[in-house]
């Protein structure tokens, strides 16, 4: 897995490429292409028939074709048990994934999507809106723990390793933008402990496991009292209770983050009950996503979400790095 992040298709280049995507799908879905963002993946908004659709463009050197089919497979188990989730249009060929050559020799895969309806809460809104997250998760951790993968399901694995080695999937996070090198040894301390405490939990059943690995309120549509799902691009194997620790991703140094993190573990409760082990590595999970972040901030850097952090956003993670090494608190909050 390269950490490279960067996409090199200007904004023009990348309509383009959707255009072509859209060419392969039957004439209902020909339509006007809006581009509605570029954070890991770009996706367009797609208005054909007085309805709207979501095309997702992979980027390069993340997914393969079979890991986007997994994806898309427990997408449509979930809805089978009356979750909302995206739903993928087959194109001319019967594909739900597109693989389009690139003049390069590449491949970029596509995903057209129908549209879901729902308002996005934001951290500026009640902290119950954690409940409603920490709930939800709840309703697919059950369903990861009792479904039976089909045969050939793949995809991404999240393991200390992979999330802030130096061969970590987002990169190293010694490169994160405004990271003093005078700090790297409390942030490597903190790695450090982090693995041994991972170690000793393990990777049983009732732990680690298939997760969204992504779910925060910028993922979550509230739309007629229902709680749906979007955003299934990072889902993979890892500990069920990192999901909280992505909950509050980037905003962990917030002052009302502790807040966040009591309302998510009540939403939970309701549905599925945490261990009281799991309980103890909540601090351990909330600082390696942190850990995780910054070295997503390296190779994201120039990124609109990386820019709108802030210079102090790297201080405050080695702030939190030391509370979780000095005190039994949880690393987050002022």
């Amino acid at each position: 897995m390269s950490a490279k992040q960067s996409d090199t298709l200007s904004d023009a280049e990348m309509t383009v490429l959707a255009q072509r995507a859209l060419s392969c799908y039957p004439t209902p879905f020909h339509g006007e292409l809006k581009l509605l963002c570029r954070s890991e993946n770009a996706t367009f908004l797609l208005l054909a028939g007085g309805k709207r659709y979501a095309l997702r463009l992979h980027r390069p050197d993340y997914h393969s074709k079979a890991d986007i089919q997994s994806e898309l497979l427990w997408l449509d188990a979930l809805r089978e048990i009356g979750i909302m989730v995206p739903q993928a249009i087959p194109a001319n060929d019967g594909e739900t994934v597109l693989t389009l050559g690139m003049p390069d020799g590449g491949v970029r895969h596509a995903v057209l999507f129908h549209w879901i309806e729902g308002e996005m809460p934001t951290t500026e809104v009640d902290p119950k809106a954690f409940r409603q997250l920490g709930h939800i998760t709840a309703r697919l951790h059950q369903h990861s723990r009792n479904w039976q993968k089909p045969a050939g399901f793949q995809r991404i694995i999240w393991d200390h390793h992979t999330m802030v080695s130096d061969q970590s999937h987002w990169g190293r996070w010694q490169d994160a933008p405004n990271l003093n090198p005078a700090d790297h040894g409390i942030v490597a301390e903190a790695v450090a402990r982090v693995g041994q405490e991972l170690q000793g939990f393990g990777k049983g059943t009732d732990r680690y496991g298939l997760i969204h690995a992504d779910l925060r309120l910028t993922n979550l549509l509230l739309h007629k009292g229902e709680t749906r799902v979007i955003d299934f691009d990072d889902c993979g194997m890892g500990w069920y209770l990192h999901d909280l620790a992505a909950a509050i991703s980037f905003v962990e140094h917030h002052p009302r983050a502790a807040e966040w993190v009591d309302n998510w573990i009540q939403g939970y409760e309701q549905v599925a009950h945490i261990s009281d082990e799991e309980m103890a590595l909540v601090p351990t999970l909330l600082i390696q996503r942190r850990i995780q972040m910054t070295a997503w901030m390296g190779t994201h850097a120039d990124t609109e979400m990386a820019l709108s952090l802030g210079p102090r956003w790297a201080d405050h993670s080695v702030r939190l790095c030391r509370r979780y090494l000095e005190t039994s608190l949880l690393p987050v909050g002022v």
